[in-house]
């Protein structure tokens, strides 16, 4: 298990002992609709941003047979398992999400899209007494996911630009859904 070997704190912030989540994580990137270039979302702002919630145990990056070999090989390199399909991504991460929510070792269901069409995958995995979590991004991160999902992690891109018209560092925005 990994350990921290720093903190970083806000300033004014008070150093806190938080306690490890105990919750198992079943996570699945939506490859096509999250790793885009235009979004430069990286794997490992996902993983750090799912940790506050649990430890990943199951991880599937879902690619179509145009991903480049470089993407590839960065999901293989930061520990995700890539599921390569030919055609639509869709149905095989409806397939790997119900068998993550059939999975009695998994705690929690995250996924990685912007797509609504798996609000049915959210809702499924709620009635079976999962925790989920829906990680987007702007432009087009589906309300209805965001609304019935127990946590939203919301990414900002790394190719924004801010007011000063400079590159702003792409990240996780976390937090929970309002009103949960």
């Amino acid at each position: 298990m990994k350990e921290t070997l720093f903190r970083i704190l806000k300033r004014g912030e008070k150093e806190e002992r938080q306690e490890v989540p105990k919750k198992t994580i079943g996570l699945i990137i939506d490859g096509p609709n999250i790793l885009r270039k235009e979004f430069g979302i990286k794997l490992e702002d996902i993983m750090e941003a799912l940790t506050r919630i649990g430890s990943v145990r199951i991880a599937k990056v879902i690619l179509n047979q145009y991903a480049p070999q470089g993407l590839i090989e960065a999901v293989v390199n930061q520990g995700l398992e890539p599921v390569i399909v030919a055609g639509d991504t869709d149905v095989r991460v409806a397939i790997e999400a119900m068998e993550m929510i059939y999975n009695a070792d998994v705690d929690v269901i995250a996924l990685a899209s912007r797509d609504a069409d798996f609000l049915p995958i959210i809702i499924e995995a709620k009635r079976r007494g999962k925790e989920t979590v829906v990680i987007g991004v702007d432009p087009g991160f589906s309300v209805a996911l965001q609304n019935a999902a127990d946590y939203v992690i919301k990414m900002e891109s790394s190719r924004a630009v801010d007011r000063n018209g400079e590159r702003s560092l792409g990240g996780p925005e976390r937090g929970n859904r309002p009103g949960a």
